[in-house]
């Protein structure tokens, strides 16, 4: 449990130190240049692998049993979440629906973490997710709050089906790591 509390703590610094500390990320990227980006991105994937670690370690200390049903809409949720993440990450505005999200990528990071949430009841899932679950809604609140981060100059995916392929495609690798992790979504 403390590798995925150590970890949060590392991705939740890591992901609020772009629209918190804007002076100490400045002085970060004069010394190292684009090397910021690239170390901001291992210290990321650390806290990633420590959460990773933290959670396939933890003891099993159920809370709540969820009902089997659930296991379907957090499948519909995750395949709504990967739309909303995926499609409009190109460019606001380019998903059909969600393109008025100001914060899409979030709101999908959201829906993701209250769908993990609804079936899974032990205390390392709600510990791991709930903790995603806040750093996302904080985030969403400190960015609407600060200046814009999303890169507007992206061209966006006009295609109806490269979204659909993009989704289905996330979707197919989702199962397939967490098959490998020995975690079965059906």
């Amino acid at each position: 449990m403390l590798l995925i509390i150590i970890g949060l703590v590392i991705w939740i610094a890591a992901h609020l130190l772009r629209s918190c500390a804007k002076e100490f990320r400045a002085r970060l990227q004069q010394k190292l240049g684009n090397g910021s980006k690239g170390l901001m991105a291992v210290i990321i994937l650390f806290s990633l692998a420590l959460m990773i670690a933290g959670y396939r370690g933890a003891d099993s200390v159920l809370l709540w049993s969820p009902p089997a049903w659930l296991t379907y809409v957090n499948n519909l949720l995750m395949v709504a979440a990967l739309y909303i993440y995926f499609t409009t990450a190109t460019k606001p505005g380019t998903a059909f629906v969600f393109g008025s999200l100001k914060n899409p990528q979030l709101t999908g990071f959201i829906i993701w973490a209250v769908a993990h949430l609804l079936v899974n009841g032990e205390l390392a899932s709600v510990v791991l997710f709930g903790g995603l679950l806040i750093w996302a809604v904080v985030q969403i609140a400190v960015s609407n709050r600060s200046v814009s981060l999303v890169d507007q100059t992206t061209a966006p995916i006009s295609s109806p089906w490269v979204h659909l392929g993009l989704v289905a495609g996330m979707f197919v690798l989702i199962i397939l790591l967490h098959n490998w992790l020995g975690v079965r979504p059906y």
